[in-house]
């Protein structure tokens, strides 16, 4: 169901230009993505919230903000 977005937030993860902390901040967030433990609106306002976090680093590329917002904005198409 989130492999696509797994994806797009994997290759934030491995861009070296992007500070460690938020990749992984990155990483961190694929693995709550792919807990199905958990209800499947937990997890996508547990990741949302972790990239808003990240999308307010100061130290973060802005192309990677970019990145960041639509991967954000995909998440919240598959809310209920």
């Amino acid at each position: 169901m989130f492999e696509d977005i797994a994806e797009l937030i994997k290759q934030v993860s491995e861009d070296k230009s992007v500070p460690r902390n938020i990749r992984e901040k990155c990483l961190e967030s694929i693995r709550i993505l792919n807990d199905q433990k958990d209800p499947v609106d937990i997890r996508i306002n547990a990741v949302i919230s972790y990239l808003d976090e990240i999308s307010n680093d100061p130290n973060i590329p802005m192309y990677t903000r970019t990145q960041v917002w639509n991967i954000v904005s995909l998440l919240e198409s598959k809310q209920k």
